[in-house]
């Protein structure tokens, strides 16, 4: 299917389950999405890792709309349980099987985002890496001067801020020199389609979703 179709069928579905207050269907779509997950051989250590991590929201929203709310309401708070549940895994069927590159491709071409924002957000993407070690190596500085820089430290994440300004400087004057130029139009060396199939899977999808919704109770 295509990213972008992938995209808006999930930001879809959060809106309808955002919306609605059906138990029923929030956990067929939990199922879909697991099972989605799995047909793309996602590593189960990454599974388990998001149900766990998820778990502990679920069960603070739980205990307080079950225990400590005036109506005692114990299933909307399952309701809510599972609306966050598919909050994460339809989120993570998107992340977890389209990579960024390919999905920024796709909204360039497709959707036809911007390219300055489609540049700039790969950029962002690549310099995370960049501004870890960099905080890393700032951190080892100040203890070879004998100062130590916590997480918390202002002055750690300024030298940092710093170091990110130079090479936004930087990767512009790369970008020039490799003949972007803002407004004009750019030909793409690896074309993502959108094919009718990808758009009678996603129609298709968008309408199973009203049949859930409308035939659950």
């Amino acid at each position: 299917m295509n990213p972008s179709l992938k995209l808006f069928l999930v930001l879809i579905i959060t809106l309808e389950v955002t919306f609605t207050s059906h138990l029923y269907s929030n956990v067929v779509i939990i199922i879909l999405a697991l099972a989605y997950l799995i047909y793309h051989r996602v590593r189960w250590q990454r599974l388990a890792w998001l149900i766990v991590i998820t778990l502990v929201p679920a069960l603070a929203i739980f205990v307080t709309i079950a225990f400590f709310s005036p109506g005692h309401n114990v299933y909307f708070a399952w309701v809510l349980v599972t609306r966050l549940y598919v909050y994460v895994l339809t989120g993570s069927a998107v992340s977890c099987t389209t990579s960024a590159l390919l999905l920024v491709r796709s909204l360039e071409q497709n959707c036809h985002l911007p390219s300055k924002f489609a540049y700039g957000i790969l950029a962002a993407l690549n310099l995370f890496p960049r501004i870890a070690q960099e905080v890393r190596l700032i951190r080892i500085a100040g203890q070879m001067r004998g100062i130590t820089l916590h997480w918390w430290s202002p002055r750690l994440y300024f030298k940092a801020i710093l170091a990110a300004s130079q090479w936004a400087d930087q990767m512009a004057q790369a970008m020039e020199s490799h003949g972007f130029v803002e407004g004009q139009a750019r030909t793409s060396a690896h074309r993502v389609p959108l094919t009718r199939r990808d758009w009678l899977i996603f129609f298709i999808l968008v309408f199973t979703l009203q049949l859930l919704i409308a035939a659950l109770p």
